[in-house]
């Protein structure tokens, strides 16, 4: 199927940079932003706003929706002015937003009943991913589905892998949390560390990222670090959220996570200290400040 006409709902920090991928790309692009301000240097480039999800979907043969909570997905697709109120036969919904893979398979389901389908596909690489078209995508849902769709989401992406039934998606990225968890919690112990031992913290980095202790989120969270510079690639506060659905999920499997319910502590102690709207790579303020 030709799908030039693609929908776009919630152009955010790493919303916005894939739309400009789309539209660099010649595909007639509509937008729906709660805040329609953030859509504006959008339109400027030749998108076309949007009152509402009903309206994007019913203009578009792919909807991508990138939001920031389960229950703003919730809201998106089946609210009064939201996504399934339109006739979905031959339309292509795919779902950015870490979200629930409980969710995933509603959206799937509904999809489906609907005449239409619908992929889970959240993204892991921030700012500078979507920024670069670089970012990993995990996806769920059919394959012929993801067949279909693969092209156009290979315009922002440098991995992109489907990784089972409706949901998969979402498990994936939970996977991919735990293991982000892991790596924040070292990264800023270890630079704690390094500036109490007096040691030069660029040179420290230079040479652990050489070795085995060389990580994505040293290599990339660094420069902001070391100038102090905590704006959001990815919100502290979504990345709480993150954690809390990876726990859940891991109490229904029965297992424990020991390190990712410490790395979610942290987080919420910087929540509670005012700095929900930091980037992640904030978390060395529980030290710094």
């Amino acid at each position: 199927m030709t799908m030039k006409r693609v929908g776009f709902i919630g152009t955010g920090v790493m919303g916005s940079s894939i739309v400009e991928h789309l539209l660099q790309n010649d595909y007639e692009v509509t937008v729906f932003n709660r805040t329609k301000k953030k859509t504006d240097h959008l339109v400027q480039l030749g998108a076309e706003w949007k009152e509402s999800p009903k309206e994007v979907a019913r203009d578009s043969d792919v909807i991508f929706t990138m939001v920031g909570y389960p229950s703003d997905v919730e809201e998106v697709y089946y609210g009064e002015r939201g996504v399934f109120q339109n006739d979905m036969k031959g339309k292509i919904l795919i779902d950015l937003t870490t979200s629930t893979p409980s969710l995933a398979e509603k959206i799937y389901n509904t999809a489906a009943e609907k005449g239409g389908s619908a992929l889970d596909a959240p993204v892991s690489g921030g700012d500078l991913g979507a920024r670069n078209g670089t970012l990993t995508i995990m996806v769920g849902g059919d394959e012929q589905t993801f067949t279909e769709a693969e092209k156009i989401m290979s315009l922002f992406s440098k991995t992109l892998e489907r990784h089972g039934p409706a949901g998969s998606g979402q498990h994936t990225k939970m996977a991919n949390q735990i293991m982000v968890a892991g790596t924040m919690t070292g990264m800023t112990e270890m630079l704690v560390y390094a500036q109490k031992a007096g040691l030069d913290l660029e040179k420290v980095i230079r040479t652990l990222n050489g070795g085995a202790a060389a990580n994505w989120s040293l290599a990339n969270y660094r420069p902001r670090i070391l100038k102090e510079e905590y704006s959001p690639g990815f919100f502290v506060k979504h990345f709480i959220k993150d954690l809390k659905i990876v726990l859940e999920e891991a109490e229904k499997m029965a297992i424990d996570l020991p390190g990712t319910k410490k790395a979610k502590a942290l987080y919420d102690q910087l929540q509670d200290n005012g700095f929900e709207n930091d980037g992640t790579q904030a978390l060395i303020r529980l030290w710094w400040e």
